[in-house]
């Protein structure tokens, strides 16, 4: 009983607090910035896609590890539904910072290291999701995305957060030397729904990730049973 009110209260928690994030996001007062202008409201959306997709592919970094360690299938398939959970996210994100770079920049992408290493960040977990589909054994198909997805995780990282810190300058706000965040992105007035909008879209994706897991735990009851007739 405790479990299963937990459960719901999590969720029911999530719900109000995103439904918090729009309405905020969307008609708070913001800080009058040069350039970027209203287009700062997509800071809501668009950093928690980012921070929701780097929260569930770490949880699958630890289920892979998880999986060399007691070669548990059950490990495979929760990491296998990270990446799959972990892409949307990362994939809206891209999105989510393309529209905001036309409104700003005026372009759709721009030659920078941070945005550059996070579209290489993504094609990672691309061919992660190849490398799986190439293979037909279970086990050999645990073992190798177990140990890719150990360095996936790790290069993506060097590729979105290291990197573009050492490449030089960035029109990206966030990098340092950057003076975009100092402009106001994070004025008090906007943090009551920053840091809201970072927890809820975290425990959105994580609500996601459990859909996934479940729907792959169900689909391979079936194929097993498909087998046995």
């Amino acid at each position: 009983m405790t479990k299963k009110y937990w459960n719901y209260t999590w969720k029911i928690f999530t719900i109000l607090l995103l439904v918090y994030v729009i309405m905020g996001g969307l008609l708070f007062d913001v800080p009058a910035l040069p350039v970027i202008h209203q287009t700062i409201r997509n800071i809501y959306f668009h950093v928690g896609m980012w921070f929701s997709m780097i929260f569930i592919l770490f949880l699958g970094f630890l289920f892979s590890l998880m999986y060399l360690r007691s070669f548990d299938l059950k490990y495979d398939r929760m990491a296998f539904a990270t990446v799959k959970t972990g892409l949307v996210f990362g994939i809206l994100g891209i999105i989510t910072g393309m529209i905001w770079a036309q409104n700003t920049w005026g372009t759709w992408w721009l030659n920078d290291p941070k945005l550059n290493g996070a579209a290489v960040g993504i094609l990672v977990y691309l061919a992660y999701l190849i490398l799986r589909a190439s293979l037909d054994d279970p086990e050999k198909r645990a073992r190798l995305a177990a140990v890719y997805k150990i360095f996936a995780f790790v290069i993506m990282f060097v590729f979105i957060m290291i990197l573009p810190r050492i490449s030089g300058p960035s029109i990206h706000p966030g990098v340092d030397g950057n003076p975009a965040l100092a402009t106001g992105d994070l004025a008090p007035v906007m943090r009551k729904v920053f840091f809201p909008a970072i927890l809820g879209w975290i425990l959105f994706s994580y609500w996601i990730y459990t859909i996934v897991e479940r729907t792959d735990k169900i689909s391979e009851k079936i194929n097993y049973l498909n087998s046995e007739n």
